[in-house]
């Protein structure tokens, strides 16, 4: 085992802690304000230079934001829960993004790695066959869980910063650390690169464990991901009553039952795989009431940007038809965004050399043919791509309880400190000039 290794194995105890107070403490898209203050608190007492809040969010792209009044309970929540007060400020409102940056000094490009922070919106299982809860780490706040890793990657991004920062002699150019919030959903990484957090990085990782990959094997350049819209429905007619003054209503149930029939008939492109779900309707006040109002959310995904383009038109156009059909009014509100992967070739070729140098990794491969829904880091990816830089997706398997999105999901801790390793060898190995 070489110094870099051993340095990270005596990390793992804090890696442990860390990982498993943000899963205690799990917070959902926008309203990671103790999360977010926590990772602050650590990064700054590193030396990094943090950049918080809205100088990273910008406000007007951020997608599937919670009402002021949810906001402002899990604000106040963060505060009771422990957040370091110092810090939280900058987040209040929903604007819980953090780039960390480590300037050398030193003539060379930006690397930049991004993790994601949020939590899910489940409730997590509460019983001894669950090792989180058997262990005293199960999330406390009800309705919320990592299920899906996040509060490793938030940890992979912390130890990735201690380790560059005891290692900065041998660095040149900046680092860049993306703490990402609202993942889940497509909903968080517009906003950040509409902020311009992007705009000056020259290489670009974004990271996930598990989803499938084995422990030992690390996907250098995934591209199996999916463009996707994601947007809620509103329609609104008139109510009547359903006995006496059927015609006077306008009914809003079934224009939205009529779309959501409608949407699952959209004709596949003859060009790619395309999805479309609607996953809730809600409609409806009482049995004897023409319904006035209705929801519905839906999700449409793509091969390739234009092929879920191609679907998110058809699915604009049924909605208008349903709603003009029952003389109803129809309102979209986008909630979330991402487009497909492109991974740079170059990129990934160095990305596997310096995953093949870590003990822990058995099998550095390219990609997996396996779909893999969709992420919105590719958002990161697409900008850092136009401004003639490089970009990818990294993969690090482990093995897990339970699938992503379950209520007994975990994973092997033993990932955090091999994912460290690959990403700080990417640094440090690096030869800094602007081509790879």
């Amino acid at each position: 085992m070489d110094t870099l290794a051993q340095y990270i194995q005596t990390l793992t105890p804090q890696l442990s802690a860390w990982r498993r107070d943000f899963h205690h403490f799990a917070e959902s898209g926008w309203v990671e304000f103790r999360t977010a203050a926590k990772v602050a608190e650590i990064l700054d007492s590193l030396g990094y230079e943090l950049a918080m809040g809205r100088d990273v969010v910008d406000a007007e792209s951020r997608m599937g934001l919670p009402d002021a009044a949810t906001l402002a309970h899990e604000f106040a929540r963060a505060r009771a829960q422990g957040a370091p007060e110092k810090w939280l400020a900058p987040f209040e409102g929903g604007f819980t993004g953090i780039v960390a940056t480590l300037n050398t000094g030193r003539p060379g490009p930006t690397l930049a790695f991004r993790v994601d922070m949020d939590a899910l919106d489940l409730s997590e299982a509460l019983d001894d066959s669950h090792h989180p809860f058997r262990d005293g780490f199960a999330s406390c706040n009800a309705g919320m869980m990592h299920a899906c890793a996040h509060d490793g990657h938030t940890t992979i991004g912390l130890g990735l910063a201690q380790v560059l920062k005891q290692n900065e002699a041998r660095l040149n150019g900046t680092i860049k650390l993306i703490f990402q919030p609202a993942e889940e959903g497509t909903r968080g990484a517009r906003a950040m690169v509409a902020a311009g957090a992007l705009d000056d990085v020259d290489y670009f990782t974004a990271i996930h464990i598990g989803t499938g990959v084995p422990a030992g094997t690390v996907i250098c350049g995934s591209d199996n991901f999916m463009a996707t819209t994601k947007f809620d429905v509103s329609f609104t007619g008139v109510a009547a009553h359903a006995g006496g003054k059927p015609e006077d209503g306008r009914n809003a149930l079934l224009a939205a039952a009529q779309a959501a029939l409608a949407l699952h008939s959209i004709a596949p492109h003859s060009e790619g795989a395309s999805r479309v779900n609607v996953g809730v309707m809600q409609a409806g006040s009482g049995r004897n009431v023409v319904p006035a109002n209705a929801l519905i959310k839906v999700e449409t995904r793509g091969e390739t940007e234009v092929i879920n383009q191609y679907v998110f038109e058809r699915a604009q156009a049924v909605i208008t038809g349903a709603a003009a059909l029952y003389g109803v009014s129809a309102e979209m509100r986008l909630m979330g965004a991402a487009t497909s992967s492109a991974p740079t070739p170059a990129w990934v070729d160095y990305l596997r050399e310096q995953a093949s140098q870590v003990s822990g990794v058995v099998h550095a491969i390219d990609k997996v043919k396996a779909p893999a829904g969709s992420e919105d880091a590719t958002l990161m990816m697409a900008r850092v791509q136009q401004n003639g830089g490089m970009a990818s997706y990294m993969v690090f398997g482990t093995e897990l309880s339970a699938g992503h999105h379950n209520e007994k999901f975990d994973f092997d801790e033993q990932v955090m400190p091999v994912a460290i390793e690959t990403l700080a060898r990417t640094a440090l190995n690096f030869p800094w000039t602007r081509g790879v």
